[in-house]
């Protein structure tokens, strides 16, 4: 594997199969009230940071942060595809977004996540990442179909 990470537009040509696997996910067993997730065109504003994993080129996993004061940002759209889990692409992609959190000045990173069974290895590696539970921030409510997360960098 021959892995980059790089700041990217969310609407790349060669980013759909991110995005609808990304989608298919969210909609999986989530209520449709509850998910939050952002599409490529509401990720392409000024308030958010967005980057693409590639393998030799091929997108296989994105992320990013969105502003939501000075000092607190919230990871939105977090997402490797599914065939390539299990090889720490997660972690990285994570760690590449608190690093770069961190550079542009936030002091806080937060998100949302599911409580159903697809989200597990996903609150499991925010957990191991330092994030703890929090109350529901920036536009969210107590929904228990939620869990809010947040980490002090």
């Amino acid at each position: 594997m021959d892995i980059t990470i790089t700041e990217e537009s969310p609407t790349g040509a060669d980013l759909r199969l991110l995005f609808e696997r990304h989608t298919a996910d969210m909609h999986a067993d989530t209520p449709p009230e509850s998910i939050h997730m952002m599409d490529a065109s509401e990720l392409a504003i000024p308030e958010v940071r967005f980057f693409v994993m590639r393998d030799v080129g091929v997108p296989v996993g994105m992320g990013a942060f969105k502003r939501i004061d000075d000092g607190h940002a919230e990871i939105k759209s977090m997402h490797v595809l599914a065939e390539l889990r299990g090889r720490g692409l997660s972690r990285r992609m994570l760690q590449h977004l608190l690093d770069e959190a961190k550079a542009t000045g936030y002091r806080r990173l937060s998100l949302e996540t599911g409580v159903q069974p697809t989200f597990i290895a996903a609150r499991a590696l925010y957990a191991k990442a330092g994030f703890t539970e929090c109350p529901p921030f920036e536009g969210y409510w107590d929904d228990p179909n939620s869990v809010f997360m947040t980490k002090a960098l």
